[in-house]
């Protein structure tokens, strides 16, 4: 919540959120990743994850980012190692973001670390971070929402929504995202 100036902020009348300063540094972010990543071949994660440490990220040197993935403030993201933010996937950081060791988030599927407050005359935005635990696997289409940890080793199934906590090596699906079955995963990384 650091990040948000409630000296500036008025979203009913369209104002902005956040500090001029922190406004510049995002379009620069933009204008980089529009013009130095999205176009960069598949295979040249080590270039994007590049871009993404000299704007602030803790990117593992094994994690993977595609070029179509969106990241909107990488001073927020961390992504461990053999960590992935596929094709098309939002990754929303208006908090800490943090992918685990080999937590995957499939193409789509959308991290939002923000909200507003419903029920103030302000409407005032809010922050949360989110978790992506170890060998989790946030599928194609999905929604995170703030605050939410995503247990280690549970599944957000395609397009489910998940507001709430989800238990670990759990399956979850459906909107709102509701337990399905215990995940039959020992831990051990496959090849």
């Amino acid at each position: 919540m650091a990040l948000l100036d409630a000296n500036i902020s008025k979203p009913r009348m369209g104002g902005p959120s956040f500090s001029l300063r922190h406004r510049f540094y995002r379009t620069s972010w933009s204008l980089t990743w529009a013009l130095l990543g999205r176009w960069s071949p598949v295979p040249f994660h080590g270039w994007r994850r590049f871009l993404l440490t000299m704007f602030g990220a803790d990117i593992h040197r094994t994690a993977r980012v595609y070029p179509s993935a969106d990241i909107w403030y990488p001073r927020n993201l961390t992504m461990a190692e053999y960590s992935c933010l596929a094709s098309g996937s939002v990754c929303y950081c208006m908090d800490k973001i943090e992918l685990r060791p080999h937590a995957l988030v499939s193409q789509g599927a959308y991290l939002c670390g923000g909200t507003h407050d419903v029920d103030a005359p302000s409407f005032q935005l809010i922050s949360k971070p989110i978790v992506i635990g170890a060998n989790a696997w946030v599928a194609a289409g999905a929604f995170v929402g703030p605050g939410v940890i995503v247990g280690d080793g549970s599944v957000l199934g395609a397009r489910g929504v998940s507001v709430k906590n989800l238990a670990p090596y759990t399956i979850y699906a459906g909107n709102p995202a509701r337990p399905i079955r215990r995940r039959k995963f020992d831990g051990a990384v496959r090849d």
